[in-house]
């Protein structure tokens, strides 16, 4: 071999060894193994994967990892292998951590051989699509049952299995001098609404980005166009003032709608730590503008010990008369590391969470949006409700089913944030936020 040939054959494999490492997800044995049970398991009842759980953890331990509640869920998770094979022991712990901790710690497991973690529940969906998943260092598994239930839901997406979907939505005070009939209105001169500020919440930034979504950008546009021509011409020239900036985000022809709409919003509303700190407010009538975009699930909290304040509000989009965005959605995901070392195991961990009341429901004891899967949505909502009534009023919810078509709600993409992170998220960067007196 030459010795000008034996350089560019070491160039080579030096190449081909950093094309493994960087986004190629584990090139291991392990992770070979993680797919093919996968491939296997998406064509299995949950009892047929609890008997393959049951033999490949007797013994062992599983490690789960992402936000609160899911101690509870492997803890019911192992009484029903136990029903099953009342032999059964198993250590199955779940380990809560932010967001963000939970990203860096499965990208830093990826690069083992074997992950300490068999399962995740990932939030933070932008930066989870950017490291984890566009790597291929995560895995998507759909149970059976899933799939059966569930297969026009979420736009028909096959990226992501959702345990859960919380929905945030425009909530106003009737009793105030204030009636949205607009969502162009919530951003007017001098309107002021509650929000949690997006340097404090992820999710609140990806709505702001996915605005800029083609469909959802034609929303405001449809918007804008049902407002009186006087209110058009207030908001006009800031819809002009982006229109270059649409042009060299690469943005669709409604863009500069979407761009207006976001600074305005961004220049407008008043910061909050917390939905809990917004439902507060409009509940004690505190909140200066009586408006903000939060969450139903504190309102659902606080019913109970004050049912005369919550009367007084009502979500915007349950009005007939109002037009445009009504809030925006965002799903708690479930993954497989590529790299998990009790695939079987965390198959029918996550078919019995996602595919079952009993399952569910042990994880919602943490309360925070509502089942992604139809049939068990519907399953629990008949039983809290077997008469068909509500506690909260009409105007104030509807089901999830309704919100996701009727209710206008921007249902989060992770994979169209992740696109426009350093684009449309950049840009949101540098807007002036609104600064009280």
């Amino acid at each position: 071999m030459t010795r000008r040939v034996l350089p560019l054959l070491l160039a080579a494999v030096l190449v081909a060894a950093l094309l493994a490492g960087c986004g190629g997800g584990t090139q291991t044995k392990s992770a070979d193994r993680v797919r093919t049970v996968i491939q296997e398991a998406e064509t299995m009842t949950l009892e047929e994967l609890a008997r393959k759980a049951i033999e490949e953890s007797g013994g062992k331990t599983l490690l789960g990892v992402g936000s609160p509640g899911g101690q509870g869920a492997l803890d019911r998770f192992a009484d029903y292998l136990r029903s099953l094979d009342p032999a059964y022991a198993a250590e199955l712990r779940w380990e809560t951590l932010g967001d963000d901790d939970t990203v860096e710690a499965l990208a830093a497991d990826a690069e083992t051989e074997e992950s300490a973690y068999s399962v995740a529940l990932l939030r933070e969906n932008s930066q989870a699509e950017r490291r984890l998943i566009q790597a291929n260092r995560m895995r998507l598994f759909l149970p059976k049952e899933w799939t059966r239930a569930n297969s026009e839901s979420l736009d028909g997406r096959r990226t992501y299995l959702a345990l859960r979907i919380v929905n945030k939505v425009f909530v106003y005070d009737r009793e105030g001098d204030f009636t949205p009939g607009n969502c162009w209105e919530l951003v007017a001169e001098g309107r002021h609404g509650s929000f949690v500020d997006i340097d404090a919440e992820a999710s609140g930034r990806n709505f702001l980005c996915m605005l800029t979504k083609p469909e959802y950008a034609a929303w405001l546009r449809e918007a804008f166009e049902a407002l009186p021509a006087g209110e058009q011409a207030a908001f006009q020239p800031v819809i002009d003032s982006v229109a270059a900036d649409a042009e060299d985000l690469g943005l669709e022809e409604d863009g500069p709608y979407a761009l207006a709409w976001i600074k305005l919003w961004i220049g407008s509303y008043r910061a909050a730590d917390s939905d809990e700190a917004i439902c507060a407010a409009l509940l004690e009538g505190t909140g200066q503008d009586s408006f903000g975009l939060t969450t139903l699930d504190e309102l659902h909290a606080r019913q109970e010990w004050d049912w005369n304040a919550v009367r007084s509000l009502a979500a915007a989009a349950t009005n007939s008369a109002y037009r445009g965005i009504g809030g925006f959605g965002y799903t708690a995901n479930l993954f497989i590391p590529d790299n998990a070392p009790l695939p079987w195991t965390a198959c029918a961990f996550l078919a019995f969470v996602t595919c079952t009341e009993e399952g569910y429901t042990a994880w919602d004891s943490v309360p925070e949006g509502a089942s992604a899967n139809r049939a068990v949505r519907t399953a629990i909502e008949r039983k809290i409700h077997p008469d068909g009534s509500i506690q909260i009023p009409d105007r104030l919810d509807r089901s999830l089913d309704w919100w996701l078509t009727g209710g206008k709600l921007v249902l989060e993409d992770p994979g169209y944030c992740a696109s426009v992170a350093d684009t449309v998220g950049s840009w949101i960067d540098v807007q002036l936020k609104y600064r009280p007196e």
